[in-house]
């Protein structure tokens, strides 16, 4: 239920992870500017240890295994943020990772996460379920599963982005955060509306991964095909059980974006303030660029959620 992580989570959290987790910059461009027809402030978690918020949940997340616990090591299931995340913050305690990967991750993430240390298991998102495969490596081996985004250890993790944004942006309208399952904007929102009440809360959804969409007008979490978006870390089938009704309490509305939408305000990004953000990550700002928010929002803040990109689908960019 929302009211069981409170704003004292996340700081908590925030204190816990501080020795791993940078604190990101925010980037302004007034370019961009008049183009969303608003002041908008970007949390440029691009720049993240690992190139994504996840390391903020997945470090908390660790670092609240008893100590007892983690010489049997960790395993998690993802697409690839989640999956460096967890590698970094297993190997910062001295513990063993396995990941759970689908076969169509980006090459860079694979990569990535075995570079940081993690044992790789690949999977077929089309005919397995990662969760079902997780939870048997976790009880053959002992290992504490940590999952993406549904459990309070990973939502105040990464609710420490929203408080640190809000920190330092202290004058804010409205705070767009992405959604794949759900953890980051549940995070977020529980900062944001504990802080400033009045602040309005969006959420962003790539067209083709529109569950909580449809999930916030259906009243209930639906479950919807596999996505089939450039956007690979928003392609959650459904809404969080945990994440679902903190959104429902806290978030305003869901907007969606195309991959065009989103392959556009990518290149903008490059091109104009000089910054990599890969497509989930572009995706609040797509809503910015597009102007699908409510009109008379003045001062906002967007969210970058991460910067873990292959090269081909840069040379794309502008195609």
């Amino acid at each position: 239920m929302p009211d069981e992580i409170q704003l004292s989570d996340i700081r908590q959290a925030a204190e816990r992870i501080r020795a791993i987790a940078h604190r990101t910059p925010v980037f302004t461009s007034r370019s961009f500017d008049a183009i969303a027809g608003a002041r908008v402030f970007f949390k440029c978690e691009n720049f993240q240890r690992s190139g994504a918020f996840k390391i903020r949940g997945a470090a908390n997340f660790v670092y609240s295994i008893p100590k007892d616990r983690l010489g049997c090591g960790v395993v998690a299931y993802s697409s690839g943020n989640h999956a460096q995340a967890v590698a970094i913050a297993a190997a910062s305690v001295g513990t063993t990772a396995t990941i759970v990967m689908p076969a169509d991750s980006p090459k860079s993430k694979i990569a990535a996460t075995q570079g940081y240390g993690a044992r790789i298991v690949i999977y077929d998102r089309m005919t397995e379920s990662r969760e079902a495969i997780g939870r048997q490596i976790s009880e053959e081996t002992g290992a504490t599963l940590i999952p993406p985004y549904d459990h309070p250890w990973t939502i105040s993790g990464q609710g420490t982005a929203g408080l640190e944004f809000l920190e330092e942006i202290t004058d804010l309208d409205a705070l767009v955060v992405p959604i794949g399952g759900g953890g980051l904007i549940s995070g977020c929102a529980i900062a944001a509306k504990t802080l400033r009440p009045s602040l309005r809360v969006f959420g962003v959804e790539p067209e083709d991964g529109n569950d909580t969409y449809l999930s916030l007008r259906a009243g209930s979490r639906i479950e919807i095909p596999i996505p089939q978006t450039i956007a690979d870390g928003l392609r959650a089938t459904k809404p969080g059980a945990i994440t679902f009704p903190i959104i429902q309490k806290f978030v305003e509305n869901v907007v969606l974006v195309s991959d065009r939408e989103i392959r556009d305000t990518m290149t903008f990004l490059l091109t104009r303030m000089k910054i990599v953000v890969e497509p989930s990550g572009a995706a609040t700002a797509a809503a910015l660029y597009h102007r699908k928010l409510p009109k008379g929002l003045n001062r906002v803040g967007a969210i970058l959620s991460g910067g873990n990109v292959d090269l081909e689908l840069l040379q794309t960019l502008g195609d």
